[in-house]
């Protein structure tokens, strides 16, 4: 299933406006993309976000994180008060550790990085819209998964909210069935789906938490306590 049949709202919310022209050249390459709103600043997109019908809203907004004024997780947080119904991308060029946090706690659906090419963009509004997903640039992903070998540095996020970050609800249900022992075939009937969908989210799952076997997998939920 994908997007390509429908016309989908996003929005952005950039101050450069190098990047802001970069961006509207990747969303360009996607004609069903309709780029309904862009604000130079979190309160000019707040302010432009109030004066829309609900119908009219973006379905998703690439969120800019160091902005003057209200940065991005601020403004997040003001407009997830206002309407919970718009999903969030963070836009950043830096791998921070308390932001990837603070980010994730905002209510942001996903962490990209800048540099990321016009495909990932379109990738990711797709694991949003479609499956749910948290789409985060591998660098992010990395130095989350990083950080869960040092929980005590982690302030107010559970790993279990690190790894609804990092997985769709399917991948999570496919990993708590790997890590009860069963195989591909066997978690596709507990789940109700092919056996085929059940290896591609396996191999997704992989790619995910950086690893390259059932046992690294396996180790790793447990240390993180991320199965029941």
């Amino acid at each position: 299933m994908e997007i390509e049949g429908e016309n989908i709202r996003i929005g952005l919310v950039e101050d450069n406006r190098v990047n802001q022209n970069s961006f509207i050249q990747k969303v360009r390459q996607f004609p069903h993309l309709e780029l309904s709103l862009i604000a130079s600043s979190g309160q000019e997109y707040l302010e432009k976000i109030k004066g829309l019908s609900i119908q009219n809203y973006p379905a998703l907004v690439f969120m800019d994180i160091q902005m003057p004024g209200l940065n991005g997780i601020e403004t997040i947080k003001l407009a997830k008060a206002h309407s919970q119904s718009i999903h969030y991308i963070v836009l950043t060029v830096f791998e921070d550790e308390d932001n990837i946090f603070e980010a994730i706690k905002a209510g942001a659906s996903g962490y990209l990085l800048k540099h990321e090419d016009y495909y990932s963009l379109h990738e990711a509004i797709q694991e949003v819209l479609l499956y749910g997903g948290s789409p985060l640039s591998p660098a992010i992903a990395r130095k989350t998964l990083h950080l869960l070998s040092r929980p005590q540095e982690v302030k107010d996020v559970s790993n279990t909210s690190i790894l609804e970050t990092l997985l769709t609800e399917r991948e999570r249900e496919v990993l708590q069935n790997l890590v009860n022992g069963y195989d591909a075939k066997r978690i596709g009937e507990i789940i109700s789906i092919s056996t085929l969908t059940v290896r591609k989210h396996i191999a997704n799952i992989y790619i995910k938490l950086h690893v390259n076997s059932k046992a690294q997998i396996i180790s790793l939920a447990h240390q993180n306590k991320w199965v029941k």
